[in-house]
């Protein structure tokens, strides 16, 4: 067992549970989406992108690709979190629906990662 390929399994697949967890739920709901979900889907997803930058082929290549577009999507999403509850509204439904949205995106990206991940692994079963 390659100890590298568990621990970078574990945080891809880690950066997509926690990207999920916190996408569940009303898009405009408030109260059922936590911000620290959230925080740890991002910081989850920054170390799966650190630990893709060693692997020199056209599928890690296409790994790190679909982990930046997460960290990018969830970066956004943080970043709308922070602007609209910083402001005297608060954070509202509809600044709420654009930041489960992005993450949603981030989520698309999580679900290729790892689908691409379960894809190169199976012919080396056979």
């Amino acid at each position: 067992m390659n100890l590298e390929k568990v621990v970078f399994g574990f945080f891809i697949t880690l950066a997509a549970a926690l990207n999920f967890g916190f996408f569940l739920g009303p898009l405009d709901s408030v109260h059922l989406h936590n911000g620290i979900e959230l925080a740890a889907a991002l910081v989850a997803s920054f170390i799966a992108t650190i630990l893709k930058f060693g692997d020199r082929t056209q599928l890690g290549a296409v790994h790190l690709a679909t982990s930046l577009v997460a960290d990018l999507q969830l970066i956004a999403a943080a970043a709308v979190w922070i602007v609209t509850g910083s402001q005297a509204g608060g954070l509202t439904g509809e600044a709420m629906s654009v930041v489960v949205s992005l993450s949603g995106g981030a989520l698309l990206a999580n679900v290729v990662s790892v689908v691409l991940l379960v894809s190169e692994i199976m012919p080396s079963r056979r």
